[in-house]
């Protein structure tokens, strides 16, 4: 049996948050091959913790988010793409809001396609 670990973002209401960058809660289930997945843990980061300020520090020092397979937001922009890549993470995106739904779809290949990054979501702070 495989199985992987897979970190929804989520809003304190429990919904799927529309930025990766931003995100200071996150759900991580195991998800096995043959079985239902099963919540693991939760994350939850301060702002200097978030994705967003790890990818502008730039300083190479690894994320919690690097000891998960797989990771899913409603958006995320390359750059924190391409990092968390680098450690293999993969970062998809989502229109889903259900983070149950979400892990469904990944599990199935049809995981709704993801937001349009807003650049100043990057920006605020």
């Amino acid at each position: 049996m495989t199985e992987k670990l897979v970190a929804v973002a989520v809003t304190k209401d429990g919904s799927i948050t529309p930025h990766a960058g931003r995100a200071l809660g996150w759900r991580v289930y195991a998800v096995p091959d043959d079985a239902d997945p099963s919540l693991a843990w939760t994350l939850d980061l301060t702002k200097t913790g978030c994705l967003h300020e790890w990818h502008l520090r730039g300083d190479g020092n690894r994320h919690p988010l690097h000891f998960v397979d797989v990771a899913i937001a409603a958006s995320a922009g390359e750059g924190v793409r391409r990092r968390l890549q680098q450690r293999n993470t993969e970062l998809l995106t989502t229109s889903e809001t259900n983070p149950e739904q979400a892990i469904a779809g990944y599990r199935t290949g049809t995981l709704a396609p993801g937001l349009p990054h807003e650049q100043p979501a990057c920006s605020h702070s």
